[in-house]
């Protein structure tokens, strides 16, 4: 059962260039393959998944914080994808990895430990990515200091 429908459009440009609409106000973008498959006039997307595991992360630290009324910010994320071959030869998304940066410092946040204790779980699209492809999560604070 579904609460919501997401709906975007693409249109091929040329080769494997796509337009991305979607919808409403919210700016398109282009979509391109590397070369030499493409031209790499836009994200690949294996870019794009990348770039919605990390938002959806980042969003998703930044709103567990914020329910304590805490203020990690500026959030910042690195997402790694390794591309490899599966046993039928194919190139696939092998796993995946994000470090997610605050801007704060942990000692000046409360609730640090329940925060990374539960924020991946209000993480809609790493989620779902998890159920077929690794994805691990590093958390640091403002001075460097790995707390997850």
């Amino acid at each position: 059962m579904s609460e919501k429908i997401i709906r975007i459009e693409l249109s091929q440009r040329q080769d494997y260039r796509f337009d991305i609409a979607f919808g409403a106000d919210i700016p398109g973008l282009t979509s391109d393959e590397p070369v030499p498959l493409g031209t790499g006039l836009g994200p690949s997307p294996v870019q794009m998944l990348c770039a919605a595991v990390g938002n959806c992360l980042s969003d998703s630290l930044l709103f567990a914080f914020r329910k304590f009324k805490q203020v990690p910010d500026p959030i910042s994320c690195v997402v790694t994808a390794e591309i490899g071959r599966n046993e039928e030869n194919r190139l696939r998304v092998l796993k995946m990895n994000a470090q997610i940066r605050m801007g704060a410092l942990a000692s000046s946040l409360e609730h640090v430990d329940h925060v990374l204790a539960q924020f991946e779980e209000f993480c809609t699209v790493t989620q779902s990515v998890r159920q077929g492809i690794p994805v691990t999560i590093e958390v640091f604070d403002g001075a460097g200091q790995q707390l997850k």
